[in-house]
Formats: C-alpha cells, structure tokens, sequence
C-alpha cells in the first residue's frame, strides 16, 4: 500500500534555499533594532499623553482623590463633576445662571480674539516679508538677506520680562492697557520671526522660473505671488498661523502683565484658581482642558497641512 492509498501525508520537497547563519543574525538585528525605536515611542507617546490624560482625569476628581493622587478612573477613584460643576459646565448646572460660566466664556472669547487676530496678522505680515527676503536681494549697510533673516529670528532671543516695563509705560501712554488691539499688536510681534523664518524657508523650495514664466504670461509681481505662488504655499501658510496660533493661545506673562478686566484671557484665568485654601486642582485642570480642546480640533482638522507645510521647508 502507497502513501498515497494510506492516507499517509507525502513528504515535502526539499528546500531549495536555507536561512545562513549570517541571515539568521541579520533578521534578530533586525528585529531587536525595531523592537527598540517602536519600544522608545511608544514610551515617548506616554510622556507627551500623560499630561492631557492627567488634566482630564484631574478635572474629574474631588479634593481627597486629588490628595491621594489616585490616578486611574473607576478603579482608584470614582469620578465626580466637581470641577465641571464649578465652571457651571457639568450636566446638572449646564442649563442654570452662572456667573463663574460667563467669565469663563468671555475669558475664551478674549483668546480666540487676540490669538486669532495675531496669528492671522503675522501669517500675512510673515508671509510678504519671508516671500521677500527669497526673491529680492536687500542690504542695509553690511546686512544682507541671511543677516536680516538671522536678525529675525534672534528677536526671540530677548527675554520677555525685558520687554516688560517699556511696553507697560508705552500702552499707559497710548491707553492701549486692557484692550483686545493691544493685546494683538504685542503678539503679532512676539511671534511674527518664527513665522518670517518658516515662511522664508518655505518660498526657497518653490522654483523662481515659476514667477519667471507667470510674468512672461503678463502677470505683474503681485499677480504672480498671489496667483501662482500662495497656493503652493499655502500648506507652509497653515503650518505657520498653527504655530503662531498655539504661541499666542497660550501666551500668560503679557495677557497678565497688560490686561485687568475686560481682555483677560485663558491662561490668566487658569493661574487665578489659587485662594486662601490653597490651589482648586479640579477647577484649573477643567479650564486647562477646555483650553487646549481647541487647540487639538485644530491640530486633527489642519494635521495634512501642517505636515506638508513644516517638511516642505526641510527637502532643498
């Protein structure tokens, strides 16, 4: 009787190649170097995570699950309202006069004012002057293009605090003290060199013969920037106004310094939950989160743009 009558299984062919020694050694490299990297972001992923996962966890808390340090919800700690409740935010008072819920609600509309209103301000600024410093030779004295690039970003050297008393007295003097303009020329400042330098890198990627060609079709310079070179630009654009909108967002030393009742802004109102019983943890981690919220829909809605925009830049 065959094996094949039996019901025997029939022996397989033999291999044709073998794994060396050489190539056994070269795959466990190979997967002990991706176990590490995959091994270190993940890691790094916990690090960058935790804080949002303690702030909205924090603002769930009462006062002895925030002493305690409990840290996982439904297993150390049952979670409560507390610190939604104090904010006129959690279900049961959503639907009540608050007083504590209209300032919250005026201290984010200042924010998204001032923060707006800057980062669009220095997008367009950023964007003229980083389109002109990669097109147009310029020089002052000595200076040249790379020094007055390099003179730019060194702004953002100079410590804020240094700034601190000269533009008080300035804003007294021109009654621009606790005002939405103030408040957005000073931050149109604060971060238009970072936006001169990315847009600057972002216009060297794109090709001159482009405008060459627009203005042999009859497009003027500024036909040709607007026409042919911002919509190549734009995710550049976008990476821009997310960065300057995130500085600006979460400006305090400023917002504190220049504003008393009216322009007060998020970051102040976070710092002022401290009283004479000590720091309300829940109420500020319930700000803190509904503060950085819009930062992340912004961030998920503009993730292609951003990308694009920050990586263009770095491929000559």
């Amino acid at each position: 009787m065959t094996a094949a009558t039996s019901g025997a299984p029939a022996n397989k062919p033999p291999a044709i190649f073998h794994d060396t020694e050489a190539d056994l050694a070269h795959k466990a490299k190979w997967w002990s170097s991706r176990a590490v990297i995959y091994g270190l972001l993940i890691f790094w992923t916990v690090v960058c995570l935790f804080p949002i996962f303690w702030t909205i966890t924090t603002s769930f808390k009462t006062a002895p699950d925030v002493m305690q340090s409990n840290l996982i919800p439904f297993l150390d700690y049952e979670p409560a309202w507390l610190g939604w409740r104090s904010l006129g935010l959690s279900p049961d008072t959503i639907g009540a006069e608050s007083t504590v819920r209209d300032q919250f609600l005026t201290r984010f509309t200042n924010s998204a004012i001032v923060s707006v209103s800057a980062s669009l301000l220095a997008t367009a600024l950023g964007s003229l002057t980083g389109y002109g410093l990669s097109r147009f030779g310029y020089q002052f004295g000595p200076l040249k293009n790379a020094d007055i690039g390099f003179f730019f970003i060194s702004q953002l050297i100079l410590p804020p605090v240094v700034l601190a008393l000269p533009f008080l007295v300035l804003y007294k003097e021109l009654a621009l003290l606790d005002t939405h303009i103030g408040l957005i020329m000073l931050y149109t400042l604060t971060v238009l060199p970072i936006v001169i330098w990315i847009m600057r890198d972002q216009f060297m990627t794109i090709p001159s013969e482009l405008e060459e060609a627009a203005l042999v079709d009859g497009q003027g310079v500024w036909g040709a920037f607007i026409k042919i070179i911002m919509p190549i630009a734009l995710p550049g654009m976008i990476a821009a106004f997310v960065i300057a909108l995130v500085l600006t967002w979460n400006e305090y030393f400023f917002a504190a310094l220049l504003t008393s009742t009216d322009t007060i802004t998020l970051p102040v109102m976070v710092a002022s939950q401290t009283g004479s019983q000590g720091i309300s943890w829940w109420t500020m981690a319930a700000i803190s989160f509904a503060a950085i919220l819009p930062l992340i829909v912004v961030g998920i809605l503009l993730e292609r743009f951003i990308v694009r925009g920050m990586s263009a830049g770095a491929v000559k």
